[in-house]
């Protein structure tokens, strides 16, 4: 791969709001060769940085994006999969078409970009992939339990996927964020909290934290600032986790505390 940021090509999923623009932008302004993805790029005028046609679900996109890439620049260097939904409700009550989609954008689909970059970096001689995943992907939380599970799937890849590219000199990492202030609560599935509901008091409550949480968040650009130190590490470690000292301390404690006093606990963060 090459050293040489100004000719290093980065491609970006979900790079038109929240933490993806924001990695862009930033990355831009350290001279890398930025390309984003959106579903539907003409939506954008005067971008900071080049959009791409890419659905993470439908696979003629991810493949006409890369070679649109590839064509004009002749490499891609870095895979940053940060293209995702939120999904909110009771397990009960989520329709399994909604849970599918969640898990064919924020797992498959980052396993299949990566799919498609694969042949290509290791024709160059290495690379790096970035998943952006979350800390909720290392706990099962309520009323999050769809999201936490696509996440910490995701997590559990690269560990795997990371033995299997060592040869090639490919690198991957994960980099789970925290709460940030972004419009992910905008374009997340919520299940509606209905009126006959057994879950309708307790989901409303964790429905109006969680939304307080992403409202209150850090500012997006600490995550691109992480995401420039973990490019420019030579040998990126599995884990990585940004976000409020608490935030990051829960992941600590679920591996230290017996399982049942880690679920009080979240009983007693989520008032339920």
């Amino acid at each position: 791969m090459k050293t040489d940021t100004s000719s290093q090509v980065v491609l970006i999923t979900g790079g038109s709001s929240g933490i993806g623009k924001s990695i862009g932008e930033f990355l831009k302004t350290k001279k890398y060769k930025v390309y984003g993805t959106s579903r539907d790029p003409s939506k954008f005028t005067d971008f900071p940085f080049a959009l791409v046609k890419l659905d993470v679900t439908q696979n003629d996109t991810i493949n006409n994006a890369v070679s649109e890439i590839l064509k004009k620049e002749g490499r891609i260097d870095i895979l940053i999969n940060n293209a995702g939904m939120g999904i909110t409700g009771p397990i009960e009550e989520t329709p399994e078409e909604e849970i599918k989609k969640a898990f064919n954008t924020n797992y498959f689909g980052a396993i299949n970009v990566t799919k498609a970059v694969l042949p290509h970096m290791r024709k160059q001689g290495g690379g790096l992939v970035i998943n952006i995943t979350s800390i909720a992907g290392y706990m099962g939380l309520p009323f999050r339990g769809i999201y936490s599970a696509t996440k910490g799937a995701l997590e559990l890849t690269t560990e795997a996927f990371r033995i299997e590219l060592k040869p090639f000199n490919i690198k991957m990492t994960n980099v789970a964020p925290g709460d940030f202030a972004t419009n992910i609560a905008a374009g997340r599935y919520h299940a509606p909290v209905l009126d006959n509901s057994p879950y309708k008091k307790s989901y409303k409550n964790t429905l109006d934290i969680m939304n307080e949480h992403v409202n209150a968040g850090k500012d997006p650009g600490v995550m691109a600032k992480v995401i420039l130190k973990v490019m420019q590490t030579p040998d990126p470690k599995a884990h990585y986790k940004v976000g409020e000292p608490l935030q990051k301390f829960s992941i600590v404690l679920k591996r230290i505390l017996p399982d049942k006093v880690y679920e009080k606990m979240l009983l007693k963060h989520y008032k339920l």
